[in-house]
């Protein structure tokens, strides 16, 4: 059976486990429909030109996990920020496991989707903002909203500065011989409030794995939200992150992706604006090897005035891998004094390397600052002879290189924990130990 007739054949089975109200139950039944008018999609479509699932699409995926999994947190203390004191929601096969989380409602609510999608006193929330920003169009945002059930649920009020980061992490265990997971994220920012999050996703052995991951973000007036993506999962794993991102007036959010690992792994980034004077960071750093697929996709859509947005992306490709990065920025006809800018270098390091990239700007304002720009090309070899010249090895002079094309990205991450974390695996992935205090 096709992973698609095997998905739609376990709907209903599905929703016999949980408890659906009935406006879910509607809206999952929407979206069961969508996707099986559209199925998965195909490189026939403009926005997956670059990549194509068929291959991940023949594993016999298991939908729902037969066994409830535990794990010691001596085993995976090495993926947490450890470093330092945080609020954790993680997840094992897809399953809650309170024994590794750490989570609150104290004056915050940092804890699990389910508990929020089904319990009555979330029910305002949820039907102000569940599945109101995300994708109604696209097939795999459509299939996890009529599977979803479980993920993280961060709600901060208004005027509260979350006092330590918030770690969203999901495991594999790998005791399906191919498992298909697909987490739900609903993060709401009140006005004035401030969070950072930290999200992950792990397997920890080489079973494959497929995760369709959807997460919604918004955040009202003046808010700050500083979200980071770690992505070094191992070669069996393929990741398809759906983030929605909505912003009211002054908001300020900003999205790192770090993309070091996984087999395949695509990033649909959206944002939309609904207010003036907001700003938009959208940055990341991709270094893959081997035969690594890493795609990002972004939007973002100025519809109101005097508002930024900003993108830089960084990417380092070797032996046989291939790089995507399709961004778009939409500037709308009243969204007059936006300022926009969409910037894309990549480095080649194999004459079979591979990148795509395609930024584009649609604007039909007509006072506005938009750029785009895209570099492809190899290391300066000029550069390398000097640095050999003084005395540093060639293998250590590629990787300062490297390190130095990557550091705007790199410097603006905000937590020093993890920023150390970032470094030491970019360290990692270059094959060399950077010898200056980080």
């Amino acid at each position: 059976m096709e992973l698609k007739e095997k998905l739609l054949s376990s709907f209903m089975a599905f929703e016999e486990q949980i408890d659906v109200t009935s406006e879910l139950h509607d809206v999952r039944t929407s979206a069961i429909k969508n996707f099986e008018n559209k199925g998965f999609p195909t490189k026939k479509e403009e926005a997956w030109k670059y990549t194509s699932l068929n291959t991940i699409l023949k594993n016999d995926y298991s939908v729902f996990p037969k066994n409830e999994n535990s794990i010691e947190f001596a085993e995976v203390k090495k993926y947490f920020i450890h470093e330092i004191d945080t609020f954790k929601v993680v997840f094992i096969d897809g399953i809650f496991s309170s024994f590794l989380s750490s989570t609150t409602h104290d004056g915050i609510d940092v804890c699990l989707m389910s508990s929020a999608l089904n319990k009555p006193k979330y029910k305002m929330v949820i039907d102000n903002y569940y599945n109101k920003i995300a994708s109604k169009d696209e097939t795999l945002t459509s299939l996890n909203t009529a599977f979803a059930n479980e993920g993280a649920y961060i709600n901060i009020p208004k005027s509260k500065v979350v006092d330590k980061p918030i770690e969203i992490m999901y495991f594999s265990t790998g005791s399906e011989a191919t498992l298909l997971v697909q987490p739900r994220n609903l993060v709401i920012v009140g006005e004035n409030s401030h969070v950072q999050i930290i999200e992950r996703h792990q397997s920890l052995n080489e079973n494959p794995v497929l995760t369709n991951s959807v997460t919604e973000i918004f955040t009202q007036k003046r808010a700050i939200v500083d979200y980071y993506k770690i992505q070094n999962d191992n070669h069996e794993a393929n990741l398809i992150d759906n983030t929605y991102v909505s912003q009211q007036h002054e908001s300020h959010v900003s999205v790192n992706t770090f993309s070091f690992g996984g087999n395949l792994t695509r990033n649909n980034l959206n944002f939309y604006h609904f207010g003036e004077r907001i700003v938009s960071v959208l940055n990341g750093i991709t270094i893959i090897g081997d035969k690594q697929h890493v795609d990002h996709y972004t939007l973002v859509q100025h519809a109101q005035p005097n508002c930024e947005s900003h993108q830089d992306y960084k990417g380092i490709y070797s032996d046989r891998s291939t790089g995507v990065f399709n961004g778009k920025i939409f500037v709308e006809k009243e969204a007059q004094k936006t300022n926009a800018f969409q910037k894309s270098n990549n480095i080649l390091l194999s004459d079979k390397a591979t990148i795509n990239a395609k930024p584009q700007l649609e604007i039909f304002a007509d006072d506005v600052k938009c750029s785009h720009g895209c570099t492809i090309g190899q290391l300066d070899e000029t550069a390398m002879f000097y640095m050999q010249q003084r005395g540093i090895p060639k293998k250590e002079a590629k990787a300062l290189l490297m390190y130095a094309f990557s550091n705007a990205v790199i410097e603006s991450i905000k937590i020093p924990a993890l920023k150390q974390r970032i470094t030491a695996i970019i360290a990692t992935k270059l094959g060399v130990k950077i010898g200056f205090d980080l």
